[in-house]
């Protein structure tokens, strides 16, 4: 039975960031269905590079991967639960994959969050290329029999070429979408941020502008746990953060 989730809630200035829930996936009850039977220790990977690594954040227990682990253990009541964060900042598609099939190889996970793209959709590359590694990827948790999620890239003003950019956000959709898995769509709910309070969307990202902030990751979390929890009304998740 899922327990209520309670964040503190902060008076938010124009200064301070104000989370708000987003929906990352369309998926959110399929997902939710993984957590709803039995009570066995689950083991999470969350593999990436620095959005999953927690670059910008104050320390460990302020990356994505640590607030996630925080908050599903609540919502599923105590339920023991191992998070393995393999991030490494500055990793290419490529790179991640390589680690990704090792992991799968070495051990068993009941879900595993793939956070790729940015730095590829940064960098620019061949997307052919990149569609076929993401296809990879996905081939590789299905072979494993490991539930597979994937977490896009992350919205930022300062994107160069927002029409190459949004192509990689696509494919990942694309190839996603016709493999049966979800994505959280990371990009479009900071999108969404950032429309609706352009200012206060600065304090959701680092001194760099690029990576998140304490309250962009725990936001982040929030959002994911949502989906894997399932939009439930016993869950409550809100706050603000500076």
């Amino acid at each position: 039975m899922l327990a209520p989730l309670a964040l503190q809630v902060q008076q938010a200035n124009a200064t301070e960031f104000v989370c708000k829930p987003s929906t990352l996936t369309h998926d959110a009850a399929d997902l939710a269905s993984t957590w709803s039977k039995g009570n066995a220790p689950l083991r999470i990977l969350a593999i990436g590079s620095s959005s999953t690594e927690g670059i910008g954040a104050s320390g460990k227990d302020k990356t994505y991967p640590a607030r996630l682990g925080a908050l599903l253990r609540a919502g599923l009541a105590g339920r023991s639960i191992e998070m393995v964060n393999a991030g490494i900042g500055g990793e290419t598609a490529p790179q991640t994959l390589s680690r990704l099939k090792a992991a799968l190889s070495e051990g068993r996970y009941d879900l595993v969050i793939w956070q790729v793209g940015t730095n590829d959709a940064v960098t620019g590359g061949d997307l052919g290329t990149f569609r076929n590694l993401v296809a990879d990827g996905i081939a590789a948790g299905k072979q494993a029999r490991t539930r597979l999620v994937i977490l896009d890239p992350q919205f930022y003003p300062g994107i160069k070429e927002t029409a190459r950019y949004r192509a990689y956000v696509d494919a990942i959709a694309e190839v996603a979408k016709a493999r049966a898995v979800p994505v959280l769509s990371r990009y479009q709910a900071m999108l969404s941020w950032y429309q609706r309070d352009a200012e206060g969307f600065m304090a959701a990202l680092a001194g760099d502008r690029f990576h998140m902030s304490d309250a962009g990751y725990g936001c982040l979390a929030q959002d994911i746990a949502r989906s894997l929890l399932g939009d439930k009304p016993a869950v409550t998740l809100a706050a603000s953060a500076r």
